[in-house]
């Protein structure tokens, strides 16, 4: 990959924990990505506009709280709404297995828990970066 990978990681919500998502953000700066770490108590409104603005490839979403789901519904809604439906959005936090699918339904990427080594969020996002981006210069066509 030629241009940098932007990558946006929030905490939207109430949650007040962030030391995974900093972990995590670290991690991904680490490998070469150019991360902005929006922080906590962000609104799907926040993080939508900063990912527009910033021209990102990624959303990092970090839950903890347990409204993962109504929360990545909402964020998804405002990139739609935005024209921001071609920005990949991944899940991270304390989610139930029986909510994996419902999220991946509603046009999340992946989602990973805290079991999940930083290796297998590298690689997905390397993936989906070079599809997306391959499907850019074929001018859009194909899903990916």
């Amino acid at each position: 990959m030629n241009q940098k990978v932007r990558i946006l990681i929030a905490k939207p919500g109430l949650d007040g924990h962030d030391r995974g998502a900093k972990v995590v953000a670290y991690a991904l700066r680490d490998a070469g990505f150019e991360v902005i770490y929006l922080g906590l108590r962000q609104t799907p409104e926040q993080i939508v506009t900063t990912a527009i603005q910033e021209s990102v490839d990624v959303i990092g979403l970090s839950i903890l709280s347990g409204a993962h789901l109504p929360l990545t519904h909402k964020v998804l809604a405002k990139l739609k709404e935005k024209g921001g439906e071609g920005i990949c959005v991944i899940v991270g936090g304390v989610i139930p297995e029986d909510d994996v699918q419902s999220l991946r339904d509603m046009g999340v990427k992946e989602v990973f828990t805290s079991r999940t080594g930083i290796e297998a969020i590298i690689e997905t996002i390397k993936e989906d970066t070079r599809m997306r981006r391959r499907r850019d210069e074929r001018g859009g066509e194909g899903l990916g």
